[in-house]
């Protein structure tokens, strides 16, 4: 019976409730050991430690950059940038697709899907660079990225309310997803040709401008994404109205309707520039007013709903 009861005080020693220190407690081992261990935990580790090392690479790659840029002699092409930018795109990218998809199922939230464009966007433009030059973007969306994922990390990513999207439901997504990017890139672009309208003006070409493209190979640069996230968005469009149960539902009517105005707004620019030859400001313009309403549109909606009004994440 001692044996047995001795046996069953180590037992009771080993157990995780908190006796094992001397005090009634609840089961706090208990807990703190299933945290660590579970799959949400270790994935949401993983996520974070990706982050902040992409978010060192970005600024670390944006730096090398500017400083590059102060030097006549800088190449056209640095390949300490694009390196760098590759290697911070790749734990980027690990990052975002740790916060979107969960063991709970698809992260539809704001952040994880901030994560996600952004991260498609410096896909694209370190692809591009290969062949154009787009590489200068990068003094934009690095600092960009590193901005979004440690918002991700400060306000943290909530989950999401559906396990799974239906094959349509995902053709839209990623059409609208793409298109953003695209858009976000010309957005980028237009600031950088609108910088350059201005110095050419006041006859101070010096300084940044020199590792710029020539005006007219810039402005062609921000058409063709133009017309691309154009196309893409049309697509978007229209996937939506025929997939979505209610494309004016009170949660995607604010994001519906300035999707359309949007999407006006560049079908307008296409229109001005093929048949009255629109170009400097009045492109620079209707581009950035197009991306702000294209960014209400998303950002605005997915902020209203999950931030100010606490709702759940959705489409």
């Amino acid at each position: 019976m001692k044996r047995a009861r001795q046996g069953n005080a180590s037992h009771k020693g080993r157990d995780y409730s908190g006796k094992a220190c001397g005090f009634a407690a609840p089961r706090f081992c208990d807990k703190l050991t299933a945290r660590l261990f579970t799959d949400s935990i270790r994935q949401n580790m993983l996520a974070n430690i990706s982050a902040v090392v992409a978010i060192v690479l970005y600024i670390a790659a944006t730096s090398c950059h500017l400083l590059q840029g102060s030097a006549a002699s800088a190449p056209r092409k640095p390949t300490l940038l694009l390196s760098i930018g590759a290697l911070a795109l790749a734990l980027h990218g690990l990052a975002a697709a740790q916060m979107l998809l969960t063991p709970e199922g698809v992260n539809l939230s704001l952040w994880p899907m901030s994560s996600v464009i952004i991260f498609t966007v410096n896909l694209i433009v370190l692809l591009s660079s290969l062949k154009k030059p787009l590489h200068n973007l990068c003094i934009l969306l690095f600092p960009a990225s590193a901005l979004v994922l440690l918002c991700s990390l400060v306000f943290g990513y909530s989950l999401a309310d559906k396990a799974h999207l239906s094959i349509e439901i995902g053709i839209h997504v990623a059409l609208s997803l793409l298109a953003y990017s695209l858009f976000t890139i010309a957005a980028g672009q237009s600031l950088l040709l609108a910088y350059q309208n201005k110095r050419l003006r006041n006859h101070h070409p010096g300084g940044f401008l020199h590792r710029l493209p020539p005006l007219q190979t810039m402005e062609t640069l921000l058409f063709e994404m133009i017309w691309a996230g154009f196309i893409l968005l049309t697509l978007s469009i229209i996937t939506g109205f025929l997939f979505l149960d209610d494309i004016w539902a009170q949660h995607l009517a604010h994001k519906t309707f300035f999707s359309l105005v949007g999407w006006l707004v560049f079908a307008i620019l296409l229109w001005g520039r093929a048949r009255l030859g629109w170009r400097g400001t009045s492109a620079i313009r209707w581009t950035i007013t197009g991306f702000v309403l294209l960014a209400l549109a998303y950002w605005g909606s997915k902020f209203v709903i999950e931030v100010v009004l606490h709702n759940r994440p959705g489409l």
